[in-house]
């Protein structure tokens, strides 16, 4: 199976580190030292996954982010040499799905396209997976195989991360799941108390959902415990 990544930093250094980790890997590269040739392999190449710098002189990340959401759902992982909370909450907000602090480990970047991939292929979670690959309730259709998300008779778009938390509690309807166990079954990564992934997560979703937190139709917050979809 081919699977095409999309690799954009400034710092040719780290961008041909990359390049040479994803290749032993046996994935195809689409490298690029500056945002406007990305932005062009966006719409002429079918991807699979994004690696994007948040710092670039010309056009940021985030910017790219932005305009890959505006089509495509494929995974987005976000590099930034900032160790702040805000440059990942607003990667997050834009629809990045992970995002790696420079300076990093090759093989973390590799471990987490990996991870990327298989979740926006597969979103099989051991133990808990239904035999139908279909659920349907109160106006929410969700199909596992082509990861696609209907609600009142309308699509949503959902990026692969989204798709995979939507699923995984729809699954455990009636079952309060907490931030550190939906973490750890999404992202298969440890959690730690100070990481806000999950709630940006939570928020797209209710908004792509016109749902309310307040007063929640689908995703209900269980404060000081997790999340849970009623049956």
């Amino acid at each position: 199976m081919d699977i095409n990544i999309l690799v954009v930093d400034d710092e040719k250094e780290i961008a041909d580190l990359i390049e040479l980790y994803l290749k032993n890997e046996n994935f195809n590269v689409y490298k690029f030292y500056d945002a406007q040739e990305a932005l062009a392999c966006i719409h002429s190449i079918k991807l699979d996954l994004a690696i994007l710098d948040v710092m670039m002189p010309d056009i940021d990340g985030f910017e790219i982010c932005r305009r890959i959401r505006e089509q495509y759902h494929y995974p987005v992982i976000m590099l930034t040499a900032k160790e702040g909370e805000l440059d990942k909450i607003t990667g997050l907000t834009l629809g990045a799905d992970d995002y790696i602090t420079k300076p990093f480990r090759p093989l973390e970047v590799i471990a987490r396209v990996k991870a990327q991939i298989r979740r926006s292929t597969k979103y099989n979670y051991q133990g808990t997976l239904q035999n139908d690959p279909i659920i349907d309730f109160s106006g929410l259709i969700l199909e596992q195989n082509n990861r696609k998300c209907m609600l009142n008779e309308k699509q949503l778009s959902l990026t692969p991360t989204e798709f995979s938390i939507l699923w995984f509690l729809c699954v455990n309807r009636g079952r309060v799941i907490s931030s550190e166990e939906l973490f750890q079954e999404v992202w298969g990564e440890k959690y730690y108390s100070s990481n806000n992934t999950v709630m940006v997560h939570i928020r797209h979703l209710r908004e792509k959902m016109n749902d309310s937190a307040e007063n929640p139709k689908f995703i209900k917050t269980v404060w000081g415990v997790g999340y849970t979809i009623e049956k």
